[in-house]
C-alpha cells in the first residue's frame, strides 16, 4: 500500500487521495477460492495503481526511499508546522551557536543584511541564509544569484547546503518562469527558465546521490518538481515517467500526481487525446488507471469515460508495450476476443499467461489452462502485491499474484483428484487463503495424509514464534495448521500424540488431559470409574470444546472464533467440484454436521457417564444436569430429552427445579458408596425365600465340622 506521509505541497505538486472503500460495520471475512470456484477462476483481480504506474518510470541510483525526513504536509494555513520541520532539519550538524544565528538570520527581511549579519559564518551558511531570506521575500532573481554563488563554491566548503541550493535555485528559477508574460520574447525566456530550472533539480538528485547531506530528502522531491515543469511545458511523456521514478523511492507525491494526470488525460476530448496516446507512458498511464479501477477514490471515477477511453486505447492509438494490461482490460470489460486480440502482441508476461489459462478454461482445454498457469505464477516475482481489494461478493483479498494463481491451480488439482498438490500450491500461500488451506487439510485430505505432510514439512512453532494467549496477534500459519491436525487427530479418537500439536503448553495440557479421560473411559475396571472419565471428558469438551475439537472450518468456523459461521456444511458435486471431493469432504466432516458440534459430543459422554451410575444417586441427576446445560442453547430438544430422562429415572435433588442451569458438580465417590448399598441390598433381596434351607444347609455343614475334627483329635489321642 502506499506510504501515508505526504510531501508538503511547495515541493511538488501533491494531491488528495481518499482511503479505500471499507465495510461500515460487521467484520470482514476472507474470500475464499473454493466458495466459488468458478468465479474464482474466470474473476481476475484489478491491478494496483502504485504497482502499475511505478512500473513507467526508473528509480534514480544513489536515492533511497522516502522516509519521515520528508517534509510532511499540513493543513494549517500558515504553513507553521512545515516551517518548524525545516527550521529543526536545518539545525543538523551545526553548533548551538550557529544553529541559534540561523533562527535569527531567518527572521530577517533584508537579504543583504541577512548577508551582512551572517559575515563570520561559513560561507555555505552565509550564501543560503540569504538566499532564503530574498526567497521568502519573493526575490526571485537575487535568490537564485545567491545559490548559484554557493554551488559555485569548492566542494569541501558546502557539504551541508548543496542539495538546499540547488533544490531552491529551481524552486526560483520554476518562479521566475511562471511570472513571465505572454509575449514571444517572453515565452522564450520562459521556456530558458524553465530548463535552466530543470536543470538544477537533476543537480539536487546528483547531490544527494553524491552525498552531499540531503535530510529533508530533496533529491526525492526534485523528480516531482521537474515532472510539474515537464507538464507545463506539455511533455506528458517526460512528467509521467518522473512522477513514476519518484513513485519508485516510495514518494506519494508521485503517487497523487499520476492519478491528477490520469484524470486529466481521460477528460480529454478524442481529437486533443488520440495524438497523445502515440506516447507510450500515457498509454501506459491510462491503461494502469483503468486496470486498477478499485483503487479509485472519491472522486475519482472517470464518469462513465472508462469505456471512451478504453476503446481509445483497443483500437491501438496508443504503443502495444501494454498490450497484456489492455488485454486484461479487455477481459475484465467481457471482451474476450479483444483480450485475446491483444495476446498475440503480449509477448510472456505473467499477467499474459495468466489471461491465457482463464481463456483456455472457457475454451474447456484444462491441460492448457494448466500449463499456463504454471508458467504464470514463475513469470510473476514472489513478493509482487496488488494489495487490498473488495472481491464481487465483498469478502476482502490481498492479492499477490503468484499466490493468487496457484490458488486457482489448486481448483484445478482438486478437480483432478491431485489433492495434495492443491494442498501444497494453497499452504504456500500463507494467511493469504488459509480458508481455503484449511477446507483441503480438514475435509479433503485424509488425516494420514495431512500427518505425514505436517511432520515431514511443518516443525514445531519456537516459544518466540507464538504469541501471547490474550494478544490478538494470531499463530503463525504453520502452528494453526499443526492445531488443525491435533484436533482432528483427537476428533477422531487418535490421541496417542495429538497433544504434541498444540503450540501452547497449557493447551497441550489440556489435550493430553481429554485423550488421558476417554481412555480412562475405556481401561477403568469399576463403571464408576468409567463414568468419571466420561463426565471429566464432556467437561473438557464443553469448556475447551472449539481450541480442542472444533473445525477450523464448518461447522464450527474455529477460524472465526466460533463467532461467525458460513452455514453449515452441505456438498453437491458441481463444475470443480467432483463426486471423489465431495465424498471425502463429506466422510471428514465432524460429527455432528452442527455448528459447535462439540457441545453434543460433551453431551452425549454425559449420557453415557450417568447410564454407568445408579440411578438414585446424586451423581446421575447431576450428570445429566450438566449434560443437558452443555446443549441447552444449541439443541434444546436434546435437553430436554435429558431432562425427561432424569424425571423418569433420577432421585429427587432441590436444585432440580432450574435444571441444566444450576447443576451441582457429581459427587463420583457417594456414587461408588451408593452402588456398593445397592449391590449389597440386591444380594440379599435375592436370598430372601432361601434363608431357612440356606441355614439348615449351614447348621449340617457346621455340624459336621464339629464331628471330624473330634475324631481326629480321638485318633491322635491313641
Amino acid at each position: 500500500m502506499h506510504n501515508p506521509d505526504w510531501r508538503h505541497a511547495l515541493l511538488g505538486s501533491a494531491l488528495i487521495i481518499g482511503s479505500s472503500a471499507t465495510l461500515a460495520c460487521g467484520p470482514d471475512f476472507q474470500l475464499r477460492l473454493l466458495g466459488d470456484r468458478q468465479l474464482s477462476l474466470s474473476d481476475l483481480p484489478e491491478g494496483n495503481f502504485a504497482v502499475e504506474a511505478a512500473r513507467l518510470g526508473q528509480p534514480v541510483a544513489g536515492l533511497g526511499k522516502a522516509s519521515e525526513a520528508t517534509l510532511q504536509p499540513w493543513w494549517d494555513e500558515d504553513n507553521q508546522r512545515y516551517i518548524e520541520q525545516r527550521d529543526e532539519l536545518e539545525q543538523a550538524g551545526l553548533s548551538p551557536e550557529q544553529a541559534a544565528r540561523l533562527v535569527e538570520l531567518r527572521r530577517l527581511t533584508d537579504p543583504a543584511a541577512a548577508e551582512a549579519a551572517a559575515a563570520d559564518l561559513p560561507a555555505e551558511l552565509r550564501l543560503y541564509s540569504a538566499g532564503a531570506v530574498a526567497f521568502a521575500q519573493g526575490d526571485w532573481p537575487l535568490a537564485a544569484d545567491y545559490f548559484r554563488r554557493l554551488l559555485a563554491l569548492p566542494a569541501s566548503e558546502r557539504a551541508l547546503r548543496s542539495t538546499w541550493a540547488a533544490y531552491s535555485l529551481g524552486r526560483a528559477l520554476s518562479y521566475q518562469s511562471e511570472m513571465a508574460s505572454d509575449t514571444e520574447d517572453a515565452q522564450a525566456r520562459q521556456q530558458v527558465l524553465r530548463e535552466q530550472a530543470s536543470a538544477a533539480f537533476a543537480q539536487t538528485r546528483t547531490l544527494s546521490s553524491s552525498g552531499f547531506a540531503d535530510p529533508l530528502e530533496l533529491g526525492i522531491a526534485s523528480l516531482g518538481e521537474q515532472a510539474r515543469l515537464q507538464r507545463q511545458a506539455g511533455d506528458w511523456d517526460g512528467a509521467i515517467r518522473l512522477y513514476a521514478s519518484q513513485m519508485q523511492h516510495d514518494s506519494p507525491t508521485g503517487y497523487s500526481s499520476l492519478k491528477q494526470l490520469a484524470r486529466e488525460l481521460g477528460q480529454m476530448p478524442e481529437e486533443q487525446l488520440s495524438p497523445l496516446l502515440q506516447q507510450s507512458a500515457v498509454a501506459g498511464l491510462l491503461t494502469a488507471f483503468l486496470f486498477s479501477h478499485l483503487d479509485w477514490s472519491y472522486g475519482e471515477q472517470p464518469e462513465g469515460r472508462a469505456d471512451y477511453v478504453l476503446r481509445l486505447l483497443q483500437r491501438g492509438d496508443g504503443l502495444l508495450a501494454e498490450a497484456d494490461r489492455l488485454a486484461a482490460l479487455s477481459y475484465q470489460h467481457g471482451d474476450y476476443r479483444g483480450a485475446r486480440q491483444f495476446l498475440q502482441r503480449a509477448g510472456d508476461s505473467g499477467l499474459a499467461w495468466w489471461l491465457q489459462a482463464k481463456l483456455a478454461l472457457q475454451d474447456g482445454d484444462k491441460d492448457a489452462a494448466r500449463d499456463a498457469y504454471a508458467k504464470a505464477a514463475k513469470a510473476f516475482p514472489d513478493d509482487e502485491q496488488w494489495g487490498f481489494r473488495r472481491a464481487p461478493d465483498w469478502s476482502y483479498e490481498t492479492v499477490k499474484p503468484r499466490c493468487r494463481i496457484e490458488g486457482e491451480s489448486a481448483i484445478l488439482a482438486l478437480e483432478r483428484g491431485d489433492y495434495l498438490q492443491a494442498f501444497e500450491l494453497l499452504y504456500a500461500s500463507g494467511d493469504l487463503y488459509w480458508y481455503d488451506t484449511a477446507e483441503v487439510a480438514e475435509r479433503v485430505l485424509t488425516l494420514d495424509e495431512l500427518k505425514t505432510f505436517v511432520d515431514q514439512h511443518v516443525p514445531a512453532p519456537t516459544p518466540e514464534q507464538i504469541p501471547a494467549a490474550d494478544s490478538y496477534e494470531p499463530l503463525p500459519v504453520a502452528a494453526r495448521l499443526r492445531e488443525l491436525l491435533g484436533r482432528r487427530l483427537l476428533r477422531a479418537e487418535r490421541w496417542d500424540d495429538a497433544a504434541d500439536y498444540f503450540a501452547r503448553s497449557e493447551l497441550q495440557q489440556h489435550a493430553h488431559d481429554y485423550a488421558e479421560a476417554r481412555e480412562q473411559a475405556q481401561s477403568r475396571w469399576s463403571s464408576i470409574g468409567q463414568a468419571e472419565a466420561l463426565y471429566r471428558a464432556g467437561l473438557l469438551a464443553r469448556q475447551h470444546g472449539m481450541e480442542l475439537l472444533g473445525s477450523e472450518m464448518g461447522p464450527d468456523y474455529q477460524v472465526l472464533g466460533g463467532s461467525y459461521s458460513f452455514g453449515p456444511v452441505q456438498l453437491q458435486p458441481g463444475p470443480w467440484l467432483s463426486k471423489a471431493e465431495a465424498s471425502r469432504q463429506l466422510d471428514h466432516l465432524a460429527q455432528p454436521n452442527l455448528r459447535y458440534h462439540y457441545r453434543y459430543l460433551a453431551a452425549t459422554l454425559a449420557e453415557q457417564a450417568a447410564a454407568q451410575l445408579p440411578q438414585s444417586s446424586q451423581a446421575y441427576a447431576a450428570t445429566l444436569c450438566q449434560g443437558s446445560g452443555w446443549v441447552e442453547y444449541v439443541d434444546l430438544a436434546s435437553a430436554r430429552r435429558l431432562y425427561r430422562q432424569y424425571v423418569e429415572n433420577g432421585p429427587y435433588v432441590p436444585w432440580a427445579a432450574d435444571f441444566g442451569r444450576q447443576c451441582q458438580e457429581p459427587d463420583f465417590a457417594a456414587a461408588q458408596t451408593r452402588q456398593w448399598q445397592e449391590q449389597a441390598s440386591a444380594i440379599r433381596h435375592s436370598l430372601g425365600p432361601w434363608k431357612l434351607p440356606l441355614l439348615g444347609a449351614a447348621g449340617l455343614l457346621l455340624g459336621g465340622g464339629i464331628a471330624l475334627w473330634r475324631r481326629r483329635a480321638g485318633s491322635q489321642g491313641l
